[in-house]
């Protein structure tokens, strides 16, 4: 041991490749190379068969007796299952300087090598049955770039006939459409001892390219140098025209969904958004980049819309088992705006009848449902002007029929009144009378109005002037009343092409209104205000103002607020309306609940001269 550890040779075997080590007459270990170590591990010690053959005893290719008996060196191959390697074996007897023998072994790794004989072992009739029986191209060639051999399927794959010229051909500059493809298949293939399926383009006899599928693997000599490759060759062109047909076809399919004006989702079973189309963008303002495969169609079927569509799919009940035909939903986008329409749904499944994935449309009738809905407001708006008309022409006979007795009262009255003395009580019951049978007069002058305008003569009109006179007659009520009134009215107002008296009675209907309000009291202010094309009159109190929900109809007939007495027949605000209206006006009003309200005349400018 000693010897062996101080000699020369030693610090040789430590730089060889190949695992050494070395035993004594006992079968133990006395040295191990760093090779060896790093195969079996340290065993310096230790009974050789231990380590080499797992303790399984004496190994079986050891030729122990012919080294140390007989003094001869051995030579072998062993096979260590397992580190699944072959090796060459050499034996050779050493001498120490005190006569004692060792045995020294040594083990090359020649896996490799052996692998490379059994390929090469590989029989003429092997190669000639694989060549007659194989349906696709199979090939030997060289490193060089050289076919050493075909089959038949190849040649006819590649329209030739003739065996000898077409091993003749240069492979890189003949074959290859790309010659730079034969460099990189050479490369991945001796890199890699093979390649799987290296798609690349050949060039036909005929000089059409076709699109071909290269299996290949390296062939070896028996000193592991390559010498060429062999494989199989699949044409693909059928296959690539197919895949162009159907990618043109998913093509189709995916601009035809992607444009279709209909919203188009499609989810699997657990939510994942699979589809999201560009109608589907529009309807909820979510690109497709922020939603498919990030967000869960439950996220966009709120609520526990999705498990009801869900369950409606799965029903026959709604358009057969799978299938949702129609069913009425309303969407929000991201700033939530409301989108009204019909949902249809359906199930699809994968080739054993699974469920996969659910594929939903969905049709926006928002227009449509507005208009439908404005089609019925336009139906009773028709309706109640049938119904109005109607009670138009009754309100005419009725106003007819009692506006003469009704005047044969009041003239009664008047009579009456001057044969009873002024300081008489029974004067002012008598006053009282007629003052309401004056009411009941005016109120039917109102009813006949509406039911027929006055056809007056329009001429030119100082609205200045005519508030001004309506002012002096309510200036007694304002004091009775606490109402506080100011008024400012432009100079150099234009003139006003109208009916008089129409605008009379609208001023007043609005001034009386604007005091109803404020029955106890308050602001009243009438401004007017022109431009090139128009008049406004603005008249503004501080009343209790008009609730958001009535705004749209205080101009409807017979739509009032006021209960009591005459006041609540809901017809004045009407006329007034359609006075201004007639006239090519508008009325507009602003109003906050128990702030007060304003109105807006506008008038034309009267283009006919004065």
């Amino acid at each position: 041991m000693t010897d062996i550890k101080s000699s020369r040779l030693v610090e040789a075997f430590k730089a060889i490749g190949d695992g050494i080590y070395i035993i004594n007459s006992d079968y133990t270990i006395e040295y191990m190379n760093s090779a060896m170590t790093a195969l079996f591990g340290d065993g310096v010690g230790k009974k050789c068969y231990d380590i080499m053959n797992e303790g399984k005893g004496i190994c079986n290719w050891c030729r122990f007796d012919d080294v140390f008996n007989k003094g001869e060196t051995r030579y072998g191959e062993v096979i260590l299952e397992k580190f699944n390697k072959t090796f060459n074996l050499i034996e050779l007897p050493i001498s120490n300087s005190d006569g004692t023998r060792l045995k020294l072994s040594i083990y090359r790794d020649i896996t490799k090598t052996k692998e490379q004989e059994a390929r090469l072992k590989s029989s003429e009739e092997d190669y000639k049955r694989l060549f007659e029986h194989a349906g696709c191209g199979v090939f030997i060639s060289s490193k060089e770039g050289k076919f050493l051999d075909v089959n038949r399927t190849f040649l006819k794959m590649l329209g030739y006939v003739n065996r000898d010229n077409f091993l003749a051909m240069d492979i890189a500059r003949d074959l290859y459409l790309k010659p730079e493809d034969r460099k990189e298949f050479m490369s991945i293939v001796e890199k890699q001892g093979r390649v799987v399926d290296y798609e690349v383009e050949w060039r036909r006899r005929d000089g059409h390219t076709i699109q071909v599928l290269l299996t290949s693997h390296v062939r070896y000599d028996e000193k592991g140098n390559v010498l060429g490759y062999e494989g199989i060759v699949v044409d693909q062109t059928q296959r690539k025209m197919m895949e162009e047909k159907m990618q043109k076809a998913l093509n189709f399919l995916d601009q035809t969904i992607n444009c279709s004006v209909n919203a188009i989702m499609a989810a699997d079973l657990k939510g994942e958004v699979l589809i999201w189309n560009q109608g589907a963008e529009e309807v909820f303002g979510k690109s497709a980049e922020e939603v498919i495969g990030k967000i869960n169609i439950r996220e966009i079927y709120t609520g526990n819309l999705a498990k009801d569509v869900m369950k409606m799919i799965r029903s026959d009940d709604y358009g057969g088992k799978g299938k949702l035909k129609s069913y009425p939903v309303t969407f929000k986008d991201i700033n939530g705006n409301e989108t009204e329409g019909n949902l249809s749904a359906a199930l699809l499944y994968d080739e054993h009848g699974n469920e996969i994935a659910s594929v939903g449309i969905f049709v926006d009738l928002s227009e449509r449902l507005a208009m439908e809905r404005k089609l019925s407001e336009t139906r009773q708006q028709l309706l109640q002007s049938e119904k109005l008309a109607a009670m138009g022409r009754l309100t005419s006979q009725l106003a007819h029929e009692l506006n003469n007795p009704l005047f044969g009262i009041m003239n009664t009255l008047e009579l009456m009144k001057t044969e009873i003395s002024p300081q008489n009580k029974r004067r002012k019951l008598l006053d009282m009378s007629i003052s309401e049978t004056a009411r009941l007069a005016d109120m039917l002058r109102k009813m006949l109005s509406f039911s027929k305008p006055d056809q007056e003569e329009k001429r030119n009109v100082d609205i200045n002037v005519l508030l001004d006179e309506i002012i002096l007659l309510y200036e007694k009520r304002f004091r009775e009343n606490s109402v506080k009134f100011t008024y400012e009215f432009a100079q150099g107002m234009p003139m006003v092409y109208a009916s008089r008296d129409q605008l009379r009675q609208v001023f007043l209907n609005m001034i009386s209104n604007a005091m109803d309000a404020m029955p106890d009291g308050g602001n009243l202010s009438i401004n007017t205000l022109f431009d090139a094309k128009k008049v406004r009159v603005i008249i503004t109190d501080t009343g209790g103002g008009i609730k958001e929900e009535h705004i749209e109809k205080i101009f409807d007939s017979f739509f009032t607020t006021k209960t009591d007495s005459v006041k609540g027949v809901g017809l004045g605000l009407s006329v007034c309306y359609g006075f201004v209206k007639e006239h090519g006006g508008d009325i507009l009003v602003e109003s906050k609940v128990g702030q007060g309200t304003s109105f807006t005349i506008c008038l034309p400018v009267s283009d006919v001269p004065k």
